[in-house]
């Protein structure tokens, strides 16, 4: 089973006018509310490809039961534990200008802590866990460690998707999948990441670190996969651009979901550059046929 977990999700509340105008009323055209949460995407589109999955982490009050009500609408498997405080509301603003306001999220006790570790606990070599987006601010990202360790310690896999110093952390647990970009990549080695071959060899390097696959998405200009087999490239797909959100989720779904199903890491990468391009596409998380769409249009090269 692939489980994934989201440790502060929200409600994206998605509204659509021509302009803002700063200190005055402004009128939306259109708006949409949407489970959120890095972890949440993911379980969204492994749906969509049909592989079974369960969403974990913490929600609470009405707006944590949207969230869940949500996906199980979708038909997504639940395990989440239910913390005092409301899930947080993030406000994303499409107008001339993209522009996000996003929420704190609830506090979470060191007796919730323990709930979900127990839940992580109890999984199996069989299982793969996918470790996605920022920790609540009570917690912090470190927490994220030791999380990573008691999974680990049950055989199962984990997926990191995460930035920076906790990047670099998750890498002594050897993950089945770490996901920067080349500005992220850059960072955590203090480098501006621009050509292909720079940005190879320090992928190079984040394996060397543990990671067994790494990919490097870079936006309009494709995305590199690394494995200890080689390095391919996958070639930019061109298309109108209407969404920044939930791409990278989406590719991470696209690969994990597929290597579990193939063990095939390159047809996974292609369905995970599939994946996130029609997500990049569409107005929301992209559809089922829009994917299937997308993939006959995927092209890989070997480095």
């Amino acid at each position: 089973m692939i489980y994934t977990v989201t440790l502060n999700p929200s409600i994206d509340f998605i509204v659509r006018l021509a302009h803002v105008e700063y200190g005055a009323v402004n009128r939306m055209t259109s708006d949409d509310k949407y489970a959120g949460g890095k972890g949440i995407n993911v379980s969204r589109i492994l749906q969509r490809l049909e592989i079974a999955n369960t969403a974990t982490g913490y929600i609470g009050g009405f707006t944590g039961d949207f969230i869940e009500n949500a996906l199980k609408a979708e038909r997504i498997n639940t395990a989440f534990v239910r913390v005092d405080e409301d899930t947080r509301i993030n406000v994303k603003i499409k107008a001339d200008e993209e522009t996000e306001i996003n929420g704190t999220g609830p506090f979470i006790s060191r007796e919730k802590l323990a709930e979900l570790e127990a839940i992580l606990s109890h999984l199996t070599a069989d299982d793969v866990v996918v470790f996605a987006g920022s920790a609540p601010a009570n917690l912090g990202n470190g927490v994220y460690k030791q999380m990573i360790a008691k999974t680990r310690a049950t055989g199962a896999q984990v997926i990191c998707d995460f930035e920076g110093q906790t990047l670099i952390d998750s890498l002594e647990f050897s993950p089945l999948l770490v996901k920067p970009n080349n500005h992220e990549l850059g960072a955590i080695f203090g480098v501006e990441l621009t050509d292909l071959g720079e940005i190879e060899s320090y992928a190079k390097q984040v394996l060397d670190r543990g990671a067994q696959h790494v990919i490097i998405s870079m936006a309009g200009d494709g995305a590199l996969l690394v494995t200890s087999d080689g390095a391919y490239f996958a070639k930019p797909i061109k298309g109108e651009i209407k969404n920044s959100v939930g791409a990278g989720d989406s590719m991470v779904a696209g690969f994990t979901g597929k290597l579990v199903e193939t063990g095939d890491a390159l047809e996974a990468f292609k369905w995970g550059v599939a994946c996130g391009t029609a997500t990049t596409f569409s107005d929301d998380l992209a559809s089922a046929a829009f994917i299937k769409e997308i993939y006959q249009k995927v092209e890989v090269e070997k480095r």
